[in-house]
């Protein structure tokens, strides 16, 4: 091999080792003597072998699993608190050059701020309004990762834990509200049988045929049943002729008096 054909095959070689492949979802940021040159995009591109240095950055949203924190709420009650967060890298250039490791910085704000967001709140807040904290909890991250070049998509708490003697202490207080709904519900049911009964009567004073009727049923009602109940009927004459001589007597004892 003559040297004009080894110097060939050196430089040949030398020009594939700077030959890189870059997924869809992938970008690579180039540094030239450790000055930021460029980011490449998906597919074939070169860098100057041992002048350039490539470091390749994903793209696609990140799942970031933050471990329990305990802490406390407004209240002073001890929970523990688990939340996951999505985030992507929007532009990385500042991903690489403004923070080291930006996964680690991501998830290192994230414990903070969900330690000061629990903080703030109590723990019914925390229970009843996790859609709500978890929207603060990402508004909060996002703004400390722009200037990263990340975005945060979504924060969600999935987990609370909470003392055993607050588990008990919750349940009696639903089972006290759980009874004295059944007894409001009982009282309204009652009061409106009432003003029913008040409303049937007044009707049936109104017509005194009414009360015949409903006598006649009552008797339908109990003949149904076969049983041995003898009902003995008086009409209501008879009733309203004794009552006016029970007054009659009345009167007669106070006027000898």
């Amino acid at each position: 091999m003559s040297g004009y054909a080894f110097v060939i095959l050196l430089l040949l070689l030398f020009a594939l080792s700077g030959l890189r492949v870059l997924q869809q979802y992938q970008r690579g940021v180039v540094f030239r003597l450790g000055r930021y040159c460029a980011t490449r995009g998906p597919g074939l591109t070169w860098i100057i072998p041992a002048i350039d240095r490539m470091l390749i950055v994903d793209m696609r949203v990140m799942t970031q699993d933050i471990e329990p924190q305990e802490t406390m709420t407004n209240d002073n009650v001890p929970v523990k608190v688990r939340a996951v967060v999505w985030y992507k890298v929007v532009n990385p250039e500042r991903a690489i050059v403004q923070v080291a490791r930006f996964e680690d910085a991501v998830r290192q704000t994230a414990l903070t701020s969900l330690r000061s967001v629990i903080g703030q709140h109590s723990l019914d807040e925390l229970l009843k309004e996790q859609e709500k904290l978890s929207s603060t909890l990402g508004k909060i991250i996002d703004k400390v990762t722009e200037p990263w070049g990340v975005e945060v998509d979504m924060v969600q708490i999935k987990d609370v834990e909470i003392p055993q003697s607050m588990q008990r202490a919750m349940a009696q207080e639903a089972e006290a509200h759980r009874e004295k709904r059944a007894r409001i519900i009982k009282a309204e049911a009652e009061h409106d049988a009432a003003l029913k009964l008040t409303e049937a009567a007044t009707k049936m004073a109104q017509t005194p045929m009414a009360i015949e009727l409903r006598r006649m049923q009552m008797l339908t009602e109990v003949g149904a049943e076969q049983n041995t109940m003898i009902i003995v009927m008086m009409p209501s004459e008879f009733v309203n002729a004794a009552d006016a001589m029970v007054r009659l007597a009345d009167r007669a004892r106070r006027d000898a008096d």
